[in-house]
């Protein structure tokens, strides 16, 4: 039998302002992955530094991702070292996460957190590919701007990136009775 994963979706305060809930929970769907929690949230400090702890795992891929798209556009980053950018990010997104309402989303289905990151797309939405929600609704943003502008990169989403981490963020954004077990068309084939 086949192993059903459970992910964690959030629609960021952009998603929600561009009024395309909708639009992306259809995506989601339409692929056959089952939501089996949603509610929209404000969130305070004290949940956003929880949603995005500083750890250096953390802090040094966010550096080096960055850092490689600024290499590859012949730019200098400001600071070179990966727990000071990480805290910078981190506050930023943060900001960014406190800055309106958002959609959180548990999906469930065969092979769901990777399915639902390739959906998604890159990170950077100037990277993400047509046809992925970042692609096509995001495509104009990317690191270089937002650390211009000193924010975060608006690219709409945050998915879970692991089983752990999708375990972690679930337990941190829902309750047990806010998730639900039912059958649909498509459990049958699973």
């Amino acid at each position: 039998m086949m192993e059903i994963e459970k992910t964690l979706v959030l629609i960021k305060p952009d998603g929600v302002q561009k009024a395309i809930v909708g639009r992306i929970i259809s995506r989601f769907e339409e692929t056959g992955l089952k939501i089996i929690g949603m509610k929209m949230v404000w969130v305070d400090e004290e949940f956003a530094e929880k949603h995005y702890p500083l750890d250096e795992v953390w802090a040094k891929n966010v550096y080096d991702k960055t850092k490689k798209v600024y290499d590859s556009s012949g730019k200098k980053m400001k600071q070179d070292n990966h727990i000071e950018f990480g805290k910078t990010i981190q506050k930023w997104n943060m900001n960014f996460l406190k800055e309106g309402p958002i959609v959180a989303i548990v999906l469930e289905g065969p092979h769901a957190i990777d399915l639902v990151r390739k959906m998604i797309g890159a990170t950077e939405p100037r990277q993400a590919a047509p046809g992925t929600i970042r692609g096509d609704f995001a495509s104009v943003e990317s690191y270089i701007l937002a650390d211009a502008k000193e924010r975060a990169v608006r690219n709409l989403l945050h998915a879970s990136d692991s089983v752990e981490g999708a375990k972690r963020e679930i337990d941190l954004w829902f309750s047990e009775f806010e998730i639900h077990n039912y059958e649909n068309a498509l459990d049958k084939h699973f």
